[in-house]
């Protein structure tokens, strides 16, 4: 179950509805084929058979229009929402970006407060209609508070839009587009919607990529467009909120995306190996390679798990229960990077045929490694993720168990969510996660765990160190590696992961760790007290070749000759 196969597709959804949509989805890729989606690549040609596969089967209606605002079908369920994102980045980067911007342009309607735009929405979807998010600019990036786009007055009471946006996805071709701006007379925040057919609406150029080639990501400008006010989203600190929170939900796929790359990377690149003969034997026979292809599956399946635990969270949070504002940057940003590190690790395995044109494997070299570096997510969700530390360690309260979410409900939750007061989320104790596995690795990250407990508790960062911005996001490397770890082991009780595949996670886990641990200790000015601690952190995975060998034969190596997408 937990890695996809499209062509044996198995996955325990509550209604018919939404394995329809995966299975339809599954359809249409495999009837294009490979060669066709490599050539619409190379040419960079808009994916009109897409979008008409999309309004046809009204998949995105279906998916992300809330309960209230469409067929009786339709709603906002996050957990096939995501699956959607695993499905589809799985055949392409590019398709799945046309759905995720979507999410973007939806997100500050679906929260907004204007029920005649949500009721257009609604009915645009069922029309086809993509959507765009007018956020980022070219001189500015992801930092709003600089944001340059204005609502001019004018005396009767509607507005002039003017401004540009750069880095837009569906920017071409979008029903509306959400626009984050600013009250030129009173520099408050405010989301309005745009339509690109309008004639006060600007399409500047197309941004060529190396990957996401097929999608548009566009750079757009509106010059005194006109705006009334039922074209205003919400202003204020809900437009704010409205900001943050979209983008909580939209660039939370980047993780799934990430795994579905890898999934249909990894198919490819064990073939390749396993039928390819050097020196008088298979590919696959050389240890080191096996090493290659075991450990990238753990990382794989170590992706996923954290991935859907981070969606039982944030499916099931509340105004009360917050903990997926840590879980949800993690996800963007160290799933995101973990599937960088296993294509990279496969491509040492398949060298130089991963490079050829006719291959998956190469549209998945180039798209991977734009996921985690969109509008400098990496650093920008660190320095989230550190906010949480003190809380997480030392100021533990007790919750209700979450269980998993697959159930077919509505998370228009998700559309209230707040900003802000980040101290006042806790945390259970971690320890929790660890109870009752006794595995050697597990074991030994648990000690890692505490070490750097230990360190925050003894052996603070000063007042200097925590001026030091580096300092403090590569500390939270470490940080970042034990809330990991934690959903990690959550969600293999869960899916009963064997203790065989369990424990080889956490081997690359604890090299990790030492590797995160030395690289502090070496690049960095430590206290005598801190430095020891670290070298303490300096472990070796505990070793076990028999397992690493069980694990290639039953489950890396039995995968092969298992899918190839039609050609």
């Amino acid at each position: 179950m937990l890695f996809l196969n499209p062509k044996k597709y198995q996955r325990n959804f509550p209604d018919q509805k939404t394995r329809d949509i995966m299975l339809k989805t599954i359809d249409f890729f495999e009837k294009k084929g490979l060669k066709s989606l490599k050539e619409d690549d190379q040419e960079c040609k808009w994916y009109e058979d897409f979008l008409r596969f999309i309004k046809e089967e009204n998949i995105f209606a279906a998916l992300l229009t809330p309960a209230g605002y469409g067929d009786p079908e339709a709603r906002f369920d996050l957990s096939r929402v995501c699956e959607f994102t695993e499905v589809s980045a799985f055949y392409s980067l590019a398709y799945q970006y046309c759905y995720q911007v979507s999410i973007l342009g939806l997100g500050p309607i679906w929260m907004g407060d204007n029920e005649k735009v949500k009721q257009e929405t609604g009915r645009l979807l069922k029309e086809g209609g993509i959507f765009a998010f007018g956020m980022s600019e070219k001189d500015h990036g992801a930092d709003l508070y600089s944001n340059e786009m204005k609502l001019f007055p004018r005396p009767d009471g509607t507005y002039l839009g003017s401004g540009d946006k750069y880095y837009i996805g569906n920017a071409n071709e979008a029903a509306l587009v959400s626009v984050f701006a600013k009250h030129a007379d009173t520099g408050d925040f405010v989301f309005f919607v745009v339509n690109p057919k309008h004639e006060q609406y600007q399409l500047v150029k197309k941004i060529y990529t190396s990957g996401v080639r097929p999608a548009y990501v566009g750079e757009f400008a509106v010059r005194d467009y006109p705006i009334k006010r039922e074209d205003i989203l919400s202003e204020g600190a809900l437009a704010w909120d409205s900001s943050l929170s979209t983008i909580n939900i939209g660039k939370f796929q980047l993780g799934f995306a990430s795994v579905g790359i890898c999934e249909h990377a990894f198919y490819e690149a064990l073939d390749h190996a396993a039928n390819r003969m050097l020196y008088g034997k298979k590919v696959t026979d050389f240890t080191h390679v096996k090493k290659l292809f075991t450990e990238s599956y753990a990382r794989i399946i170590a992706m996923k798990l954290f991935a859907l635990r981070a969606v039982d969270y944030f499916r099931s949070s509340s105004e009360d229960d917050r903990r997926y504002l840590l879980f949800n940057p993690i996800q963007k940003m160290k799933v995101t990077t973990q599937g960088m590190k296993v294509i990279d690790m496969m491509l040492d395995a398949i060298a130089a045929k991963g490079f050829e044109q006719d291959t998956y494997f190469e549209l998945a070299i180039r798209d991977i490694g734009m996921i985690p570096r969109l509008e400098g997510t990496t650093h920008v969700n660190m320095a989230l993720v550190i906010k949480f530390m003190a809380n997480y360690f030392f100021n533990n309260v007790d919750y209700p168990e979450i269980a998993r979410r697959l159930d077919a409900r509505d998370d228009s939750n998700l559309f209230r969510q707040t900003t802000g007061k980040l101290a006042k989320i806790k945390f259970p104790d971690y320890r929790k996660a660890y109870q009752g596995i006794n595995l050697p690795n597990v074991t030994l990250f648990l000690e890692l765990v505490e070490l750097f407990r230990e360190l925050l508790a003894t052996a603070p960062p000063d007042r200097e160190q925590i001026k030091n911005v580096d300092y403090m996001l590569h500390l939270g490397e470490l940080f970042t590696m034990i809330v990991y770890a934690q959903l990690v082991l959550e969600n293999a009780g869960l899916y009963n992961v064997d203790n065989d595949l369990l424990n080889q996670i956490f081997s690359f886990m604890v090299s990790d760790y030492a590797q995160y641990a030395l690289a502090h200790m070496v690049n960095f000015v430590n206290s005598p007290a801190q430095e020891a601690l670290l070298i303490k952190m300096l472990k070796k995975p505990v070793p076990d070749p028999a397992q690493r060998d069980r694990v290639w034969e039953e489950q890396v190596f039995s995968l092969r000759g298992q899918y190839k997408m039609n050609e």
